[in-house]
């Protein structure tokens, strides 16, 4: 009970006055700090965007910069195509590529004038180069009269081989200068070493006619005589009874 005279005291309307000034007090200065701080919000809103504004411009030197290397890969890429074409290709290109004055438009006649004119030119040329040739060869031909050239050795002695000679029986005298000789030849086997008898026919020479059918004639090998004569009657060994 003897607290109740000092919460009467703190109660009074000379202690709540004061308090209610702070309170007003407060609530002005909570109301006037949001406009305070309003105002440079305003103001600052360009200055935001204008950064932006400035820095946009080193951006675009940058992707420049960032783009200047690839400019040689990009010329570089139509290098390889160039590589893989054709030879022919390649001239049309380059004779599209040409950047020199083009020549002077021609009619037709005045083109093949200008053939004719290019014709004669060669043919000038030819004849001119065929009499000189023809000079070139008469001076050959009068140097080779006038100082005779000495006859070169011949590389190979003309030594004559050895004839192959044969002895058989004549089988027909019946053409004219020409006998038929059967030439027998007796050979023992490789294997059975058994006698193995055989006969080949040749036609020879026989300039007089001497040798007759049955005759033991000995041929030599000749010069090609006719289709089938290779051989010469030498001599007539045996005459037939």
């Amino acid at each position: 009970m003897a607290d109740e005279p000092d919460n009467e005291t703190l109660k009074t309307p000379e202690t709540e006055a004061p308090a209610e000034e702070a309170l007003a007090a407060e609530e002005t200065a909570v109301t006037e700090a949001p406009a305070a701080e309003e105002a440079p919000a305003v103001e600052e809103a360009p200055a935001v965007e204008e950064a932006p504004a400035a820095e946009e411009v080193p951006v675009a030197e940058e992707a420049d910069v960032l783009e200047a290397p690839e400019t040689p890969a990009a010329a570089a890429t139509p290098v390889e195509p160039s590589e893989q074409l054709s030879p022919k290709e390649r001239r049309r290109k380059t004779r599209s590529t040409h950047s020199g004055e083009p020549a002077p438009t021609r009619s037709p006649v005045e083109r093949h004038t200008e053939r004719l004119a290019e014709r004669r030119t060669k043919a000038a040329r030819r004849r001119a180069r065929r009499l000189q040739e023809r000079e070139k060869k008469a001076a050959r031909r009068q140097g080779a009269t006038a100082t005779p050239v000495a006859e070169l050795a011949p590389v190979h002695a003309p030594v004559e081989g050895k004839r192959s000679v044969r002895q058989g029986i004549v089988v027909s005298d019946k053409a004219d200068k020409t006998i038929t000789v059967r030439i027998d030849f007796a050979r023992r086997h490789r294997r059975y070493e058994k006698i193995v008898r055989s006969s080949s026919t040749l036609h020879a020479h026989d300039e007089e006619n001497d040798a007759h059918e049955g005759d033991t004639v000995r041929v030599i090998e000749s010069r090609p005589l006719s289709k089938s004569k290779r051989w010469k009657l030498v001599d007539v060994l045996e005459r037939a009874r």
